[in-house]
């Protein structure tokens, strides 16, 4: 196993750990929160950040960001909620919110590995760009009367207290994960992003990786959509607003490295675990979740600081290895050796 691997791995036991230190430390506090129904909601509230977070997660592991997948779950969703409002098939809605997030994830991902655009201002004008797509689609009205069907699906329990939705996240989230692992093309994107210019010297297709890492976020978080729409019941023209905070952070404390080419799906999964119990956790502990969000922000500035200072000293460190290993023990002269006689 490489170094970069156990790396990875540790950083994911470290988020596993920290998520059960997380809920027994909340359950110390209020023994309620421990019950297995509370425990089943943190898990089937997640769905939507679950999803948000995998797909950003390609995008991260190629060294990129995008700050746009919130206004793409809000246009997904409107566009979805419209088409089953008025009466159209549920096949036919998941199949045109799907093409809207793929073509939103095409879009960035051209702008960005073809015309070289930073990541960061690209996707910021993607968000105002699709954000007002959602005005004009809707009108500036509530997409709401949704099937009683369609909201019911959230619902649907599988085993015990667990979702079908969540279920389903899970075989998608794994099924992701082996693919990112196992198959050659889906380790390019962690080979892209750990080093771009290496990748493409041995005739990996940087551009591609990075156009398609953008189209399977825009896909993931057009899946988001569509579920959010089933557990909200209603799309406001606000849908999504914020969530790609959320959702870096939910990678970042996953331990996907935002300066790319370490971390998992499974990681970036757990991480959004996390994230969307805050709520629920500040709700037990007797505060407000009007706090949610400045938790949440200093919840991934502390992270980001942190994976910064640990990744600068791995870097040192690796400096003075390769120095020490190059340079070798100094060889006596033979004046020295008649002197020390």
């Amino acid at each position: 196993m490489t170094l970069l691997k156990k790396v990875g791995k540790v950083r994911e036991i470290s988020s596993l750990f920290f998520l059960i230190f997380l809920f027994g430390l909340v359950g110390l506090v209020n023994s309620d929160f421990l019950t297995p129904t509370s425990l089943f909601n943190c898990f089937n509230d997640s769905v939507v950040f679950t999803m948000l977070a995998v797909g950003i997660a390609f995008v991260i592991l190629t060294g990129e960001i995008d700050v746009s997948i919130g206004a793409t779950l809000g246009l997904s969703a409107a566009v979805a909620s419209t088409i089953l409002r008025d009466g159209g098939s549920g096949i036919v809605a998941v199949l045109a919110a799907v093409l809207v997030g793929c073509l939103v994830g095409l879009f960035n991902g051209f702008g960005i590995a073809k015309l070289g655009i930073p990541s960061l201002i690209f996707t910021l004008g993607t968000n105002g760009l699709v954000r007002g797509l959602v005005y004009v689609y809707t009108g500036g009205a509530w997409v709401e009367n949704l099937p009683a069907g369609f909201t019911r699906m959230a619902n649907i329990k599988l085993i015990g207290e667990l979702t079908t939705f969540y279920a389903a996240a899970l075989v998608l989230v794994i099924a992701a994960h082996l693919i990112l692992t196992k198959t050659r093309r889906g380790k390019y994107f962690i080979t892209v992003g750990d080093n771009p210019a290496g990748a493409t010297m041995v005739g990996i297709p940087t551009m591609q990786t990075k156009i398609m890492a953008y189209v399977l976020c825009g896909l993931f978080a057009s899946v988001a959509g569509v579920l959010y729409s089933s557990r909200i019941g209603f799309i406001t023209p606000t849908a999504g607003s914020g969530y790609e905070m959320k959702a870096i952070a939910a990678c970042v404390l996953g331990g996907v490295s935002l300066s790319g080419g370490l971390g998992s799906l499974i990681g970036a999964s757990i991480g959004a675990v996390i994230m969307s119990s805050i709520s629920r956790i500040l709700v037990f502990l007797g505060f407000s979740s009007d706090y949610d969000n400045t938790i949440t922000g200093i919840l991934l500035i502390v992270i980001v600081v942190v994976d910064a200072v640990a990744q600068n000293r791995a870097a040192v460190k690796t400096r003075h290895a390769r120095l020490a290993s190059r340079s070798g023990p100094l060889e006596e002269e033979p004046g020295d050796r008649r002197a020390a006689s």
